[in-house]
């Protein structure tokens, strides 16, 4: 007679090169997990290595390295018991003059990557009747600022792909858990910036002046002087760690104050007036600085 296999806890975490991701590895790992950190470049995770997690490389846009991945942690462990998908980024600038291709990119990484993972992990779990699916998705998810429209869509899908998952795994003993987090003290908000001066193939158009503004609000969000509200990549870890190990978690964990008062005034407030307070915080385009380019 064959010994059942003890069902695996063994945790795969995407995007572990920095922030959230490397201390939610960090904090899974102390916690007596087994942990497979991930990011594309597996010599970004070479101290984690040496703390003894174990490190894989793993692009969530490419499909060999994600069934890599996935086949790693079942070869070692049966299957994959705690996935966190925590990779991405945020895409800034203005709807009209996007390039496409950059809103393709950004839902490659912020949603599709996540399904892939989540198909490819699942039959595991299924079987041995129990796993936790941790999606970091953003206070962003539930409310959109100006210049993020294509950031904020990838969240909000990230928040309606969960809620249905959610429904249709619990009957396989699945949890399936969101974390919200505000501002984290990461460098996250420096890859935003990036994106930025990136997002027009139109040069000098009608949002050039307003992707300045934008460029100096998000620098300045992050930039340590308006810091003292954000979390830190600890904090939102040990948020993480809890949904993992606690019998019932959860459905969504909202972190930061910054994220539980602006998800607060989107529930109750009139649009009008959560409007009113964005536009109080954000620059908005000014009409006739340049001439209209064609679409």
């Amino acid at each position: 007679m064959t010994t059942p296999r003890p069902r695996s806890q063994a945790a795969l975490v995407t995007g572990c090169s920095t922030g959230i991701g490397r201390a939610t590895a960090l904090a899974l790992h102390r916690a007596g997990l087994p942990v497979y950190a991930s990011a594309r470049r597996r010599e970004s995770l070479r101290d984690l290595a040496a703390a003894g997690l174990t490190t894989l490389a793993l692009d969530v846009t490419d499909e060999t390295s994600m069934r890599a991945a996935v086949d790693r942690v079942l070869t070692d462990h049966g299957a994959v018991g705690v996935l966190v998908n925590n990779a991405g980024y945020a895409l800034q600038g203005p709807v009209e003059t996007t390039p496409l291709r950059d809103a393709r990119a950004q839902f490659e990484t912020n949603v599709f990557g996540m399904v892939r993972l989540i198909q490819l992990a699942l039959p595991g779990m299924r079987a041995q009747g129990w796993g936790r699916i941790v999606n970091v998705s953003s206070m962003g998810g539930r409310f959109t600022f100006p210049g993020g429209g294509f950031y904020h869509a990838s969240k909000h899908a990230v928040e309606a792909v969960s809620d249905a998952l959610r429904y249709e795994v619990a009957p396989f003993g699945v949890a399936v858990v969101l974390v919200e987090p505000g501002p984290v003290s990461t460098a996250f908000g420096d890859t935003a910036v990036g994106t930025i001066d990136a997002a027009s193939d139109e040069g000098e158009d009608a949002y050039a002046g307003f992707r300045r503004a934008l460029a100096v609000r998000y620098a300045q969000a992050y930039d340590g002087s308006r810091m003292r509200l954000a979390s830190s990549p600890d904090t939102v870890a040990g948020v993480i760690v809890r949904a993992v190990r606690v019998r019932r978690p959860r459905s969504r964990y909202t972190v930061g104050p910054v994220a539980k008062t602006m998800i607060g005034l989107r529930r109750f407030a009139p649009s009008p007036v959560f409007d009113a307070v964005i536009r109080s915080s954000f620059p908005v385009p000014e009409p006739g600085q340049v001439s209209h380019g064609s679409p």
